[in-house]
This record gives C-alpha cells, sequence and structure tokens, in this order.
C-alpha cells in the first residue's frame, strides 16, 4: 500500500469516524481507534496518539460554542479538571508499559459501557440546594433554557464527583477516547448536574484531559503527524457533517442503530486482544 493510498484511506476512515461519533454522541476516537487497529494494522499506541490529537481538535472547536452560550460551567469543569488531568498522565503512563492485548480488551469493554450508556433515557434534574462543600466551591450556576428562562440549579457529592473524574481521567490517557460516559456519569449521576451542562461541561473538559495524556504520548514518540493530520482533518469534518444531519433525522433511532455497530467493533478489539491479534 503507497502513502497516498493510505492517507486516503484514513482520511475517508477519520470522516466516518467523526460522522458516526458525532450522531451518536461518543465521539470519533471511539471508531477511529478499531479502524487504525483492526483495518489498517497500526500499533494501537500510534491510534490511540491520534485519537488523542482529535479529541483535543474537536472539543476546542465545539467546546468554545457551548461557553459561548453560557451552558458550561467553567468553574466545575476548571476544578475537576484537576481529578482528569492527574488521572490522564497516570493512564498514559500505564498504557506505556501494559500489554497491547490487554488495553485492546478494556478498550472493547469501555466500548460496550459507552453504548449501552448513549442509550439511556436521559432525565432532567434540578438539584435547588447545593451541598455544603459545593457552596464553599461554588459550583452551583445557571444555565438558558429553550425558551430564554434561566434556570438555577445547584450540586451535591462532590468529592464522589471528583473521584469519578480521576476514573475518567485513567481511561481517557489509557485508551485514547474522551471518556465523556464516565464524566457525565460523574456529574450527572453523582453531583446531580443537570445533563444539559453536565454533557457541555464534559466536552469543555475532554481537551484539556487528552492533552495531559498526548505530552506523555509525544514523549514516547507515539504522535506521528502522518497518522494525526488526515486523522484529525476527517474527524473535523465528519463530524460537522453529523451535527448537520443530526438536527434534521431522529436521534433515537440513529443512537440505537450506532450503538449497535458499536457493540460490534467492540466484541471484534476483545476478540483480536484475547487472540494476541493486535
Amino acid at each position: 500500500m503507497t502513502i497516498l493510498t493510505f492517507t486516503l484511506i484514513m482520511i475517508l476512515g477519520a470522516f466516518l469516524a467523526g460522522f458516526i461519533g458525532s450522531l451518536s454522541g461518543l465521539g470519533g476516537g471511539i471508531i477511529i481507534i478499531p479502524l487504525l487497529t483492526i483495518l489498517l494494522g497500526v500499533d494501537i499506541h500510534y491510534a490511540i496518539g491520534a485519537a488523542l490529537v482529535s479529541v483535543i481538535a474537536t472539543s476546542s472547536g465545539s467546546a468554545a460554542a457551548y461557553v459561548k452560550e453560557g451552558i458550561t460551567n467553567m468553574r466545575m469543569g476548571i476544578f475537576l479538571e484537576i481529578a482528569t488531568t492527574i488521572g490522564a498522565v497516570c493512564g498514559a503512563l500505564l498504557s506505556t508499559v501494559a500489554p497491547t492485548s490487554f488495553i485492546a480488551v478494556l478498550f472493547g469493554l469501555t466500548l460496550i459501557f459507552s453504548a449501552i450508556n448513549s442509550l439511556r433515557k436521559k432525565e432532567e434534574h434540578i438539584v435547588l440546594e447545593s451541598s455544603p462543600l459545593a457552596k464553599k466551591l461554588k459550583l452551583d450556576g445557571t444555565y438558558p433554557a429553550h425558551d430564554g428562562e434561566v434556570i438555577k440549579y445547584g450540586t451535591k457529592n462532590v468529592i464522589g464527583g471528583f473521584s469519578m473524574m480521576g476514573v475518567a481521567g485513567m481511561m481517557s490517557g489509557l485508551l485514547g477516547i474522551g471518556s465523556g460516559a464516565f464524566k457525565v456519569i460523574a456529574m450527572d449521576n453523582i453531583m446531580r448536574v443537570p445533563f444539559k451542562v453536565s454533557t457541555t461541561t464534559s466536552n469543555f473538559m475532554m481537551g484539556v484531559t487528552a492533552m495531559a495524556s498526548s505530552v506523555i504520548y509525544i514523549q514516547k514518540g507515539y504522535i506521528e503527524p502522518g497518522i494525526c493530520m488526515p486523522v484529525v482533518i476527517g474527524v473535523l469534518f465528519g463530524a460537522m457533517a453529523g451535527a448537520k444531519i443530526l438536527v434534521k433525522t431522529n436521534p433515537k433511532k440513529l443512537r440505537v442503530f450506532f450503538a449497535c455497530l458499536i457493540f460490534v467493533l467492540a466484541v471484534n478489539m476483545i476478540y483480536n486482544g484475547l487472540n494476541g491479534k493486535i
């Protein structure tokens, strides 16, 4: 296979990854790693490095829009980023010494968890009274509703959410994904933050978490420009195309279809990992 053919396949594959990731709400990294490792035979460490760079690019673009709209809780995001950054660095260091088969199996299991979580019914809940620690850290906030009304909310279980964020950061550094599913669980289920705020704040945090992990991958030589550049270009355009289509289609049906597709990819990754093919 020539370099030109390899690059074109990566751009097309990354476009599809960004497209599917945008429609499913799981991000392009979850698709790009199986594509590079299983289809193109790229070493999983280089695939994770490319996925991290794509997470930085896509998160930076969408996060800016959410911050401008006033939905993202910046103070909460920066506070929780302490845990995710520490976890991301630990995960990245662990990834450089862990067997590739172990990473492949863990990645597959995480894919299954993320796919199931994307199908979970999202219920909006508003906590009016924050916990004492949340008040001390000023983690409560407001966000605009569709009708222009400003909704106030509080938060609970700061320590539990902070700890879960450390796990989310470790998974991000170890597997090269945004680990949005774990971050939303930390804020949505544990800290009782409104779903709209938890998803946008999670998106804001993803880029910083991926940046912390990518520093370790750069030092180890796993960030390869020849792989990262076509991946970033493809994922960005794919995510933009997916966002436009998502507005005009039924997102529930799309998520079911792509969750099934991701489940198949997950089983494939686990199978190849157990058989030492990755």
